[in-house]
């Protein structure tokens, strides 16, 4: 009996020592391989990663992401994985404009190495030089925003080839950071919604939120086709068929929004993006991204091609009959930010880092002119944490602002710039934003918001105020003024400060309540290179640049000193498309 139990425990000592051994190297990749998981939180979700390798090298990840935004969060992971495994380093910069999707990617896989006892630094990445890259097409196109995607599409339909070039590793720039929508009149939405607008008094809104400065033509222009673009918008199944609403300095409910299938409002950018990117997969155009462009190629005063760089270093070389810049801004660029405004230093910026500016330097280069250079907008609700945006239509739709004291202080429905310069005089320099569950149900916006943890929350008045961190005297005040504002929604007049009350959506009469804490920050930048009713860029001296085009946010003089909310989506796809039907028609 005890020779059977010494041999049993021999046996069980021998298996146990295999067992370790195997788990030894089924956990430490230096010493087989395996794989490994991880988990993270990304922007409206949790990110699942597994990790395969072998020995020291990462040969896979697999990952899980279904609550990212397909064509924003799916696709930076996608490039981050790609790097990653090439690199076989973890430690590198998320994506612009995909930050949450990023960080929580780059954290779950920096776990499952971690539980693989693996350090990826980029010492075991094999070192392969990139080729340089030399193209011929139709069309270039600088720029895979909202503008350079309408504009790549526009020309692909009109039989050009087309090379579009991304400075980021993801298409849609600070289109994709758009929430609220698209400013079009004369439209059929607008006529199945009993809404009645002209093209007169879109002008005259623009004219009257720029201070008189914009270029009228360039309005007129921009207001006389917004309702052949929603049309073209709907022939690529991107309809903006959601309830109309109202913006900040609009005279009637003028804005277009998306639904999703619940009949939910949702934000415009990231729906545009995500329609026009499949539209460019569909119609074949060649996309480089990663790629900063870095000249014009001229020829006889000509712009035939552009000269970049690559993300390897390599140099990348595209010719072609015609250059169409559509670069956005450089509100992602503080220090160009400074050049024009020092008064503008320390404020948060909502743009991408991408958006830097650089077309200014290689626009320059050829001798085009420049226009309102320091026009640059503040945008009232912007989270001061992270530059986040609260888009301007839940105003629209009856939210409130109320600063520290818990009372209203200005019209939340004003321009831009006047309700900015009001918060800055409030306490703090920040205020709160008041919605309740009327809103929460039909807005994408304030259940994204929620997900982010960027709201604070309560079933009542009183409970809210004390979410805010009221003391006692704002809490009073706090729910007078709701109380008050609930009164003026129901007779329909505010003689406080003079707010439309017709297209308010909800008298936040009833909770749950939510409030989010809001200022101003960095948004959009007027001024940019001259442009003409044709999108042809112009030069110092008056003279267009021929084969050269630009559109939307790096022109200047539509906006003036002030963009109405809702009217960059309508630049960037009015002159979008008229940039890729001119140049096009130019190449005949």
């Amino acid at each position: 009996m005890k020779t059977i139990t010494k041999r049993v425990l021999s046996c069980l000592v021998c298996a146990l020592i295999v067992f370790l051994c195997w788990l030894d190297g089924a956990n430490l990749g230096s010493k087989g391989g395996g794989e490994y998981t991880g988990t993270a939180q990304g922007f409206a979700g949790e990110i699942a990663v597994t990790v395969t390798v072998e020995g020291d090298t990462i040969t896979d990840i697999t990952y899980t992401a279904d609550a990212e935004t397909p064509t924003v969060g799916g696709v930076a992971i996608e490039s981050l994985k790609e790097k990653i495994i090439e690199g076989q380093n973890v430690n590198i910069d998320g994506i612009s404009g995909a930050t949450f999707s990023s960080d929580g990617f780059l954290q779950a896989v920096g776990m499952a190495l971690d539980s693989a006892g693996i350090v990826a630094d980029g010492s075991n990445a094999s070192s392969s030089a990139s080729e340089d890259y030399e193209a011929d097409t139709d069309i270039v196109i600088v720029g895979g925003g909202g503008a350079g995607m309408t504009a790549a599409i526009t020309a692909a339909e009109e039989g050009k080839s087309v090379i579009l070039i991304e400075k980021n590793d993801i298409l849609g720039g600070n289109t994709s950071r758009a929430s609220s929508g698209m400013n079009a009149c004369e439209t059929h939405y607008e006529q199945e919604q009993g809404i009645e607008d002209s093209v007169d008094s879109f002008v005259e809104d623009t004219m009257k939120s720029g201070k008189e400065i914009n270029d009228k033509e360039l309005v007129q222009t921009l207001a006389e086709n917004t309702s052949d673009a929603i049309d073209w918008l709907d022939s690529e199944e991107i309809k903006l068929d959601g309830p109309l609403a109202t913006m900040g300095g609009l005279s009637t409910n003028r804005t277009h929004r998306p639904v999703d299938e619940e009949g939910n409002i949702i934000p415009v950018g990231n729906y545009l993006v995500d329609g026009l990117s499949s539209r460019l997969d569909s119609l074949g155009i060649e996309v480089l991204t990663g790629t900063e462009v870095t000249d014009i190629i001229m020829d006889n005063g000509k712009a035939c091609g552009v000269l970049a760089t690559g993300s390897a270093g390599n140099s990348v070389t595209v010719n072609a009959g015609a250059v169409i810049v559509a670069t956005g801004g450089f509100g992602g660029n503080m220090d160009r930010v400074e050049e024009y405004r020092p008064d503008l230093k320390g404020y948060i910026s909502t743009n991408v880092t991408t958006a830097s500016g650089d077309a200014i330097d290689f626009l320059g280069d050829v001798n085009a002119d420049f226009v309102d250079l320091d026009q640059i907008q503040l945008h009232p609700t912007v989270i001061p944490s992270d530059g986040a945006l609260v888009g301007e239509a839940l105003r629209g739709d009856g939210a409130i602002l109320v600063n520290r004291e818990g009372v209203r202080f200005y019209n939340e429905t004003g321009t831009r710039d006047e309700v900015s310069a009001a918060e800055v005089e409030q306490t703090g320099g920040n205020v709160w934003l008041i919605a309740n569950q009327d809103m929460y149900d039909v807005s994408a916006v304030v259940q994204k918001l929620d997900k982010g943890g960027y709201l604070v929350k309560g079933d009542t008045l009183e409970d809210l105020a004390k979410a805010m961190e009221f003391d006692d005297a704002a809490t009073a005040a706090f729910v007078e003024t709701v109380n008050t504002w609930s009164g003026y929604v129901a007779d329909g007049t505010d003689p406080d400060f003079g707010r439309t009350i017709g297209d308010v959506k909800t008298d936040l009469s009833s909770g749950p309540y939510y409030a989010v804490n809001v200022g101003p920050g960095i948004h959009h930048c007027m001024g940019g290179v001259k442009i003409n009713t044709n999108a042809e860029v112009i030069d110092t001296e008056g003279n267009v640049i021929p084969g050269l085009y630009a559109a939307g946010e790096v022109t200047g003089g539509i906006h003036g000193a002030n963009r109405l909310g809702g009217n960059a989506i309508a630049d960037i796809v009015v002159f979008g498309r008229i940039a890729g039907q001119n140049a096009s028609s130019y190449l005949k």
